[in-house]
């Protein structure tokens, strides 16, 4: 177990839409959205769980044939018109739902944004304590012999990226079908990826127009090509002591700039893969009001001009 946690912290381990047809539920958290007409995507086999970990209390959920988004909207009157999906990690075999997920959304809500937590698809996982399926292994070992030798510069694609990259398209198109009934401005819509989120936001970044990101913010994330000059504004952050990412936060940024596509890149000295917003006591415990900072500067914290203030 304390194998997958570390794995689990590295978290690298077309129907036409109607909004009427998008069915929601509210639990004791936020509102649950479908992405997708029940029978439309092809299941696992296997139910969905969830665990605990142990080591860091973090809630990871395995086996997901059902994305969703769950919605944290801001308090009455706080509403900004920005909205933000957040992408956990997990390796794309299973997600940290909550300290990458949940936790982020309700501090952007009270920041104004409206907040979306992506429970993408993930890969079919053993339905043990371990939840170590083969092909993550192999990737684990590609991930760990790279960081030692800097080779292949791009990490290879991961065995369920793919269909979570559906899901972030998917999820781009609903959040913005429903911008007038959540008070967004279609025009505002980002998305924030941690790890394996991190890469998933990076492939909508660089990908179909029509779902790109209004902005991107990639945490502990790796480099995905090739980058267009139009790509997604991106805040770019890792710490130098990532053992698993250590030179990846630098590609991304080099790559981007590049491109000549707008980018921020944070490097903390300590921090290691996985910071989020456990405190470290270390600087990367400001990456979350720094990339608020990063989005006043762009102009997303206010509301958008042609609303009454």
């Amino acid at each position: 177990m304390k194998q997958w946690a570390a794995m689990a912290n590295l978290g690298v381990i077309a129907a036409v839409l109607s909004t009427g047809a998008i069915a929601q539920t509210t639990s004791d958290q936020g509102t649950i959205i479908p992405l997708y007409a029940k029978g439309q995507v092809t299941p696992l086999g296997v139910p969905e769980t969830r665990d605990t970990l142990a080591e860091t209390g973090e809630t990871m959920i395995f086996n997901v044939s059902d994305p969703t988004l769950e919605l944290f909207r801001p308090s009455p009157g706080r509403a900004n018109g920005t909205a933000i999906i957040i992408a956990p990690g997990g390796g794309f075999v299973g997600l940290g739902y909550v300290g990458g997920g949940t936790d982020i959304a309700r501090q952007l809500a009270q920041r104004g944004i409206t907040a979306l937590v992506l429970k993408y698809r993930t890969i079919r996982s053993p339905n043990t304590a371990m939840h170590m399926p083969d092909v993550h292994m192999k990737e684990m070992e590609t991930i760990m012999a790279r960081a030692k030798s800097g080779l292949p510069v791009e990490v290879p694609t991961f065995a369920g990226e793919k269909h979570a990259v559906e899901d972030g398209e998917r999820a781009m198109t609903i959040v913005r079908s429903h911008a007038a009934q959540w008070g967004i401005d279609p025009k505002r819509v980002g998305f924030i990826g941690f790890s394996a989120g991190a890469f998933l936001a990076a492939d909508l970044a660089i990908g179909d127009k029509a779902t790109r990101p209004d902005v991107v913010g990639l945490f502990y994330g790796g480099l995905r090509t090739p980058v267009p000059a139009d790509a997604s504004p991106a805040f770019i952050a890792a710490a130098a002591d990532d053992e698993y990412m250590p030179h990846d936060s630098v590609q991304i940024y080099t790559a981007w700039r590049k491109a000549g596509a707008p980018a921020e890149l944070h490097v903390y000295e300590h921090g290691g893969h996985g910071f989020e917003l456990a405190s470290k006591g270390t600087t990367s415990d400001h990456w979350f009001d720094e990339f608020i900072w990063w989005m006043q500067a762009r102009e997303l914290m206010g509301l958008p001009a042609n609303q009454p203030r």
